[in-house]
């Protein structure tokens, strides 16, 4: 099986998604900062989500470029992880209407932490398509910091419920974590630029 129809279908996905959450944000009426004010929470909120979008597209590609084989198991699960991050435009937009609630607030972060979860069973499921041996089993290792985020995850949508502003800033923090892309699978692919194991 192909994994480059499985990654173009992804990054079309992907765009698509930034693409809706471009169209939710309506000019404002007015022409002074007052007037961009009352637009101002949602597109706080979509710089969020596009930075989710963004990191999970970077760290998807970064993943995909050290596995050479994909079954039936690894489409399910990506697709599985496309359909909780189909679900941040959503998120994204009534968040920005309701200026931070808190049950939008929660509902974002639940959608953020069952992406993560989904991201992790999508790596799991390529590494045991690859082989336990693989690039991809060795560049991942323990995997700490996706365990750790989850937990931060999680504690961001209880949080929620106390105050909302708080847990944004929770899933702010973790969104500059990820930023950078994935360094134990760079660390890979270079290693095997310069002679290392093969995949």
């Amino acid at each position: 099986m192909n994994k480059a129809r499985m990654e173009a279908f992804s990054d079309g996905v992907i765009a698509i998604l930034i693409t809706i959450m471009v169209f939710d944000i309506k000019p404002p009426k007015g022409t002074d900062l007052a007037a961009l004010n009352s637009v101002a929470p949602l597109l706080l909120n979509y710089v969020m989500s596009f930075l989710y979008l963004g990191i999970y597209w970077n760290n998807h590609h970064h993943m995909l470029q050290i596995c050479h084989r994909v079954n039936g198991r690894v489409l399910c699960a990506n697709l599985h992880l496309l359909f909780w991050l189909s679900l941040l435009p959503f998120a994204t937009n009534w968040i920005g209407a309701s200026n931070f609630s808190q049950l939008p607030v929660a509902v974002y972060g639940i959608i953020l932490l069952a992406a993560a979860i989904a991201y992790f069973i999508l790596q799991g499921t390529l590494i045991r398509a690859q082989g336990a041996d693989t690039r991809l089993a060795k560049a991942i290792g323990r995997d700490i910091k996706s365990k750790v985020s989850l937990a931060i995850s999680f504690g961001g949508v209880c949080l929620a419920f106390w105050d909302p502003l708080v847990a944004f800033a929770m899933y702010a923090i973790l969104a500059i974590v990820w930023l950078i892309p994935d360094q134990r699978i760079e660390s890979t692919m270079s290693s095997q630029a310069s002679g290392g194991d093969s995949a």
